[in-house]
């Protein structure tokens, strides 16, 4: 009697599992992953005794200027001409339009400054302003 030979076993990896480890890896990189969050200029805010949190960071511009005349929008310095352009293509934008613009004002900051940008904000119909500070305590 003649033993017919087996053939070889393939050498395949199985990839029943693979989209269980896809999702596993997504899941991981989901909960570990750190977004840059924005920084902008040192500023000193001032103190409030009482403080209302945002409802949201999504659809905020932040506008920071310190005690030396710096604005920063978006972690780039700016001056306060290009101020009313810049939130009027935030809020033309169709994806994120803009909803609120908060001010970081350094407590130290000159007043013409702020007077500036609020009439920068006027000329781009962006008059829905927060004015950020710290708890006094």
């Amino acid at each position: 009697m003649k033993f017919q030979r087996k053939e070889k076993a393939g050498a395949q990896i199985p990839n029943a599992s693979l989209p269980d480890i896809v999702f596993m890896l997504i899941i991981f990189f989901m909960v570990s992953t750190v977004f840059k969050e924005f920084r902008g200029i040192p500023v000193r805010l001032p103190e409030a005794r009482k403080i209302e949190k945002l409802p949201g960071k999504r659809d905020v511009a932040y506008i920071y200027a310190n005690n030396k005349g710096q604005i920063m929008i978006d972690d780039r310095f700016v001056e306060i001409n290009e101020i009313s352009g810049l939130m009027y293509s935030k809020r033309a934008d169709p994806l994120h339009p803009l909803k609120v613009v908060s001010l970081r004002i350094d407590q130290k900051a000159k007043m013409s400054v702020v007077s500036d940008i609020h009439e920068e904000l006027r000329k781009a119909d962006a008059l829905n302003i927060n004015y950020s500070a710290k708890t006094a305590g």
